[in-house]
């Protein structure tokens, strides 16, 4: 919580969901030594768990007061998933790999965290079925917001995603309003995966 506290977190809420989720629950066991860290964290394909600071500077940006329904790209293994359902009311969450996807639905069925759903699909096509969403948090990087996420997107909702061509970034806030997704306020710089599907990146 510390480093978090220093990244800029002033959101008490989000603090305190970071001191009471473990992040060691949810690393790759050979890392739980390192699950402290304020550091990414390798997991398979190529992908990362981000640094909590980060992760906790994204989620502020979202302003969750605990009533909304928040639909998260990237689940990884799962700490930012239980974060988000600390902080708010429902938590939909797509993977994109299967294998990572069953890691977090264990890793969150071991925490005791619920109102959440982890489903594996594109990230870059959202969630019509259960839309509109008050908030969405992308954890992986493209030049834009995806369409379908701003249509699923609720009015006045929040959206965060890190805007750039993956592996240099800035983490942006946008708002809907009138129909269209307007940029709020630039975030962190950051360094993010790219996000792959149908209206992302292509497939490697």
């Amino acid at each position: 919580m510390r480093a978090c506290r220093i990244a800029g977190v002033r959101d008490e809420r989000v603090l305190q969901a970071v001191a009471a989720v473990p992040r060691a629950s949810f690393v790759p066991r050979e890392l739980v030594d390192w699950a402290d860290e304020d550091s990414p964290l390798p997991i398979p394909h190529d992908q990362v768990t981000t640094q909590p600071s980060l992760v906790a500077l994204m989620i502020e940006a979202l302003e969750l007061s605990g009533t909304e329904k928040v639909l998260e790209i990237g689940t990884g293994y799962g700490w930012q998933t239980a974060l988000l359902a600390h902080l708010a009311e429902e938590v939909w969450s797509i993977e994109r790999f299967a294998d990572i996807a069953e890691t977090a639905r264990e890793n969150l069925r071991r925490n005791g965290t619920e109102r959440t759903q982890v489903v594996v699909g594109d990230g870059t096509q959202g969630l019509a079925e259960s839309a509109p969403f008050d908030a969405i948090l992308v954890a992986a990087a493209h030049t834009r917001v995806p369409e379908p996420l701003v249509s699923q997107l609720a009015d006045d909702g929040r959206l965060v995603m890190p805007i750039g061509p993956g592996g240099r970034e800035i983490v942006v806030k946008f708002v809907k309003t009138r129909g269209q997704v307007i940029r709020a306020r630039d975030v962190i710089p950051a360094h993010f995966v790219r996000l792959v599907g149908q209206h992302g990146f292509p497939t490697d």
